[in-house]
């Protein structure tokens, strides 16, 4: 391996038949099946390294690792100690329970993803005892003989050993945009880079155009792919935001917890307790503060956005990044497939004097050619040079059609079926004789068909260079007439406008071959050509983009440009998309060189489109944004932007076009490689954060209305009015399934017209920990008084005093989840059955509450006794109480702020 990984740079410059004999292969026959199988074993399967997935149990171990998980731990311990073994029991059941739970969604999460990765195996057409054999990549060892054309991947690194119009593409590796066309010859100086290795196939690139057979030179994590994966695998993973702020939380409740279980213990030993009960208080309290259910409920909120997010080509590879989203403050995002339908297509077409619109977009070949006869003249030559000069062809698959081989001219087959012409029938009339493949000095391509007795050059290439070849010229209706000098510049004239409106232009020609050539040299078949007009494409916006832009900015997310395209495409396209309300700034890679990283973060956010830029320059952009303080979503398809995805906040792969190494770099993958994805993904991550506060907000209120009732009582000097296992009770079932249900509340309508959340802020900011107390204050008040009146009714009876303070808690709590569901709206407003999961959340906790108070195991396990028709209305009345305070408060603060009292009826 160390061998070959020295020799790998030199396979370029070295002859073929060394090649042949180093690696021991018959380039006909190619290896046996035997000496393949020995090879693999030798060398490995053809993968790519990526970090090893964690195995079951670390997942599992990662569970126990939070603070709140550990307190709880502790809570069990001292409840052990103290004889309270349901309650010890009860505890541990429920670290045990979370602990599971979190475990199955990372590991189904994992699963899931090595799923896809076997979903993701490519196959080869591979050579072995003579026999051309279709295998999965994975299996190919060097040495292999490999065939492979227009569409294939290529699955390996190779030498060419032949050739045919042969080119390749070859950005995901080398960030060059453009087909590069490839050789089988050897290359003499050994220190070509990547790029100019012209004989050379790269692992992850496509095949474009024309066919090849090549010999497998590496495989595997010594590829030039392998290379750049294994140094992506060494990149550590930060925490989210989400996960700092429920870090930074867990130390918090911890801190309140113990300052308040010290002061009760302290005052109730000062005032002359046993110390046995306050040391049973201190515990209760400790449980009452802590909501156990959290872990559970992060989690599965979590885990339900990702469903949510997968019906909305969003796939995540880590719970957590979820929520980074909805703290997104920038989205740099490329164009190409992302902006656009990465359907190359033909707008326009010049003939003579006449400028012709051609409807319809993308490959599906519907529209109509509107300003011409595509039957006649100089339009039907063009559109029959349009579809015989081309190596690509189209497909039509489930009703979807599709192009194999260079986007350009899949452009221009659709032209001409829209035109009415088929490229496979004009073909089988006109045999091909001949081919001179595009040349990037030359600047044009030409294949030579036989028609009739005759033989013709069909040509299309750069219109500069190919009108210099040209000496006549098709009229509209038909007559070969002198080009002269006045409309050469009129046609180049034509061609700076396309050019101006962000369009790719070709232009066409022909010339009759008399008579038909032996010999195919661009000097002799490429000249005295008769030109017959210009065809002007371009990449087609998608008709969701522009919208899904204009939801960005009424978010608050600045959305940034970064493509490879020259500046003034990539304007135009910003233009068309509304990137800015303004002029919108650009700048090329070029430009970029000359800024330093403080005068480009200085300039960072007036900048929105950044065009030709290398993978360099998009690690730049991504860095000078998070100096400004930005939380930053990147997306990328080629392995030139992993560095750049792994940077980012968020990183973003495309799952169409998208390379592995991007994919293992990023955070998410959209599965369709579209903008309004990125934007659905951003609202639901805004979506999913809320409602974790939501839940957070209605457990801590709730815990803390429990460790207020257990103080008042305390200061009062009254016996424990909860015992520990009515507080674990209420935590997890009854505040447990409600909270959950609250994780799949509908969206805020206003959820994408609220600027974005500072990372750095806390999960409850002062207002909303303000009203959590406030809350808490209420519920707890309401849940005293009853207990109170308990306790005068019957003073002897402390269990049915707890009963009652125990089934008001409860119901308390029920309402107050409902009123949990926005912090202005009221409940009515909102629509009490629009959370169906909510309803039934808690009508299930309801029965379970029941079955408590009216069974005798339930009786006996939670020291609770059966009430009368009379108590019952005690509760129910004070229970109401809280509900209806926030309610009024809700509408005083809304008439305060003079706001409307309609809300939106995507509650509905």
């Amino acid at each position: 391996m160390a061998d070959q990984q020295q020799q790998r740079p030199r396979w370029h410059a070295r002859p073929q038949g060394e090649i042949e004999r180093e690696l021991g292969v018959d380039p006909v026959a190619g290896l046996s099946e035997a000496e393949a199988a020995r090879r693999l074993s030798v060398h490995g399967r053809n993968e790519l390294p990526e970090a090893p997935p964690p195995s079951p149990w670390h997942i599992l171990a990662t569970q126990f690792t939070s603070l709140i998980v550990w307190v709880l731990i502790g809570a069990a311990l001292v409840s052990g100690l103290l004889g309270e073994w349901i309650d010890a029991g009860a505890i541990l059941a429920i670290v045990v329970l979370n602990g599971l739970l979190g475990f199955l969604q990372e590991y189904r999460a994992e699963q899931s993803l090595a799923a896809l990765r076997t979903l993701a195996v490519t196959y080869a057409r591979v050579v072995r005892d003579g026999t051309r054999l279709n295998l999965s990549s994975t299996e190919l060892v060097p040495g292999d003989i490999i065939d492979v054309e227009a569409g294939d991947h290529v699955p390996a690194d190779a030498r060419l050993l032949q050739a045919a119009a042969f080119r390749t593409q070859e950005a995901a590796l080398t960030g060059e945009s453009t087909p590069v066309e490839k050789l089988s010859a050897a290359l003499p100086d050994s220190d070509l880079p990547l790029a100019d290795q012209r004989n050379m196939l790269f692992m992850g690139t496509t095949v474009t155009g024309g066919k090849g057979r090549a010999v497998v030179v590496a495989t595997g994590s010594v590829t030039e792919l392998g290379r750049i994966a294994t140094l992506m695998t060494a990149v550590p993973i930060e925490p989210t935001p989400l996960q700092r702020r429920l870090e930074q939380f867990g130390h918090v409740l911890l801190a309140l917890s113990l300052g308040i279980v010290l002061v009760v213990f302290g005052l109730g030993v000062w005032r002359g307790e046993p110390l046995f009960d306050m040391f049973l208080t201190a515990v209760s309290l400790a449980v009452a503060a802590i909501p156990e259910g959290l872990p559970a409920i992060v989690t599965t909120t979590l885990a339900l956005g990702v469903m949510r997010m997968v019906s909305r080509h969003a796939l995540i590879r880590r719970l957590p990044a979820v929520e980074t989203l909805g703290a997104a403050t920038v989205i740099c995002t490329d164009k190409t497939g992302t902006l656009t339908k990465n359907e190359m297509t033909v707008t326009k077409l010049a003939i003579d004097d006449l400028v012709i619109e051609v409807t319809g977009e993308g490959y599906a070949p519907v529209g109509t050619i509107v300003g011409g006869d595509p039957r006649e003249g100089a339009l039907r030559e063009l559109l029959w040079t349009a579809l015989l000069c081309n190596g690509a062809s189209l497909k039509q698959a489930e009703g979807k059609w599709a192009v194999v081989g260079d986007p350009t001219e899949g452009a221009l087959l659709v032209a001409g079926r829209k035109g009415g012409w088929v490229q496979e029938e004009l073909a089988r009339a006109q045999p091909l004789v001949g081919e001179l493949p595009f040349d990037s000095d030359r600047k044009m391509m030409t294949m030579v068909r036989r028609l009739g007795e005759r033989a013709v050059a069909y040509v299309k290439g750069a219109p500069d260079v190919l009108l210099g070849s040209c000496d006549e010229y098709v009229t509209k209706t038909g007559e070969r007439r002198p080009l002269t000098e006045s409309l050469r510049h009129s046609i180049l004239s034509v061609n700076q406008q396309f050019a101006r409106q962000a369009l790719r232009v070709v232009a066409l020609a022909s010339r009759v071959l008399d008579p038909q050539p032996t010999s195919f040299d661009p000097d002799l078949v490429e000249r005295r050509l008769c030109f017959l007009g210009l065809a002007a494409m371009k990449d087609p916006l998608r008709p969701e983009a522009k919208s899904a832009v204009d939801l960005c900015r009424s978010a608050g997310i600045a959305t940034v440009m970064i493509t490879g395209d020259h500046k003034e495409t990539a304007l135009a396209i910003a233009r068309e998309a509304g990137f800015a309300s303004g002029p919108t700034q650009a700048l090329s890679g070029l430009e970029l060189n000359r800024l330093s990283d403080a005068d480009l973060a200085s300039r960072v956010r007036t900048v929105s489109v950044y065009a030709r830029v290398s993978a360099e320059h998009k690690l730049r952009i991504v860095r000078a944004w998070r100096a400004q303080g930005a939380v930053v979503a990147m997306t990328g398809d080629g392995v030139n932007d992993a560095p750049a995805v792994r940077e980012a906040d968020i990183g973003i792969a495309m799952g169409v076009t998208g390379t592995d190494v991007t994919k293992d770099a990023s955070d998410m993958v959209v599965t369709d490689d579209n903008f309004a994805s990125i934007a659905a993904a951003v609202e639901e991550g805004r979506s999913i954060y809320a409602n974790i506060r939501k839940s957070v907000h209605y457990l801590l209120s709730c815990n803390l209305s429990e460790v207020l009732v257990m103080l008042g009582s305390t200061v009062l000097g009254w016996p424990l009015p909860l015992l520990p296992i009515h507080i674990l009770w209420i935590n997890l079932v009854t505040d447990g399934f409600p909270a959950l249900a609250l994780a799949v509340d509908p969206k805020d309508p206003d959820v994408m017209k609220r600027p974005p959340r500072d990372p750095q802020a806390p999960l409850l900011d002062r207002g909303r920990f303000l009203t959590v107390c406030v809350q808490g204050l209420v519920m707890a008040a309401a849940t005293l008084a009853v207990f109170g009146i308990a306790l005068s009714i019957v003073k002897d009876e402390v269990s049915f005093a707890r009963t009652m303070t125990f089934t008001t808690l409860v119901l308390v709590q029920f309402l107050h989840a409902f009123t949990c569901r926005h912090d202005r709206y009221s409940l009515f407003q909102v629509g009490v059955a629009s959370n169906r999961m909510l309803v039934g959340a808690v009508l299930v906790s309801a029965l379970l509450q029941g079955a408590i108070l009216l069974s005798p195991w339930g009786q006996e396990i939670f020291k609770v006794v059966p009430l009368r028709a009379d108590e019952w209305s005690v509760i129910v009345g004070f229970g109401l109480l809280p509900f209806l305070v926030m309610e009024l408060w809700k509408a005083w603060s809304r008439a305060r702020s003079g706001r409307p009292e309609t809300v939106s009826p995507h509650y509905s």
